[in-house]
């Protein structure tokens, strides 16, 4: 039998009120999903169940980067930030400005860090050969961007607002709008995986990806707020949101969960 939504929530709402029981007995807060979040059913199959990979970097400090990420080969340009202007025409869809800055758990800026972002278009379709959405590819939005922090920790990206889309964790699911963010340290295995929500979207408690997230306090600061200061005058709608590497008041990521 295919799972409901009704069944998610279910499961749902006991995860939430196991957590506060463990609270209320004294246990730390949690700001990070445990692996075995059975309501997003890809975690429990795919969470790492082996300790990780040594490699002996002393031997040969270059064989770490065989196991790292790459992105781009070039420089970072003056449009790589803006996502509207990659291509030849205008993307469909409502322009939009996210900028914010990327802190230490003092609120010290972090300069110079390397902020990736990828996303789907406005009909919810990701430009990927395995996508499996049936909605419109837009010609003009492949919907990949970076830049580079400022002296300020300050990042700022101008794209197209995304799109929810339905995935199959279950019958009817459908994912919030988001944006997925990588931010890089000194080097290339020194990242950290996070996504952006916008506010009031109606499918937050229905995404138990979102919900993983059991303390609300954590869950929250993964939503960006609206700026109206941010908004680009008869062009974009302007939405802020800061990135904490760690300690108390740490964004959430997806690296090592």
């Amino acid at each position: 039998m295919s799972l409901t939504q009704q069944d998610i929530d279910r499961e749902i709402a006991a995860r939430h009120a196991a957590y506060e029981k463990r609270l209320a007995d004294g246990a730390p807060v949690e700001h990070h999903p445990r692996r075995d979040y059975t309501p997003y059913r890809s975690s429990v199959l795919r969470h790492p169940v082996q300790p990780p990979v040594a490699i002996d970097s002393a031997q040969d400090p270059e064989l770490v980067e065989l196991y790292s990420p790459a992105f781009g080969e070039r420089d970072i340009t003056e449009i790589d930030n803006d996502l509207t202007r990659h291509h030849r025409g205008e993307p469909v869809g409502e322009r939009i400005t996210v900028s914010g800055r990327l802190l230490d758990r003092a609120g010290r800026p972090v300069r110079g860090q390397l902020i990736e972002i990828w996303q789907a278009n406005s009909a919810g379709r990701y430009a990927h050969r395995r996508e499996q959405h049936d909605a419109p590819l837009d010609p003009n939005f492949t919907g990949a961007g970076r830049t580079l922090t400022d002296a300020e920790g300050r990042y700022r990206f101008t794209t197209i607002q995304p799109g929810p889309y339905p995935w199959r964790n279950h019958v009817n699911a459908w994912r919030p709008a988001h944006i997925h963010f990588s931010v890089f340290g000194a080097a290339f295995t020194q990242r950290l995986v996070t996504q952006m929500y916008f506010p009031n979207d109606p499918l937050f408690p229905y995404d138990p990806i979102l919900q993983s997230v059991t303390d609300d306090a954590a869950r929250q600061r993964l939503i960006a707020t609206y700026d109206h200061g941010l908004s680009v005058p008869e062009f974009s709608l302007g939405y802020h949101w800061d990135i904490v590497l760690d300690g108390p008041s740490a964004t959430w990521t997806e690296e090592g969960r």
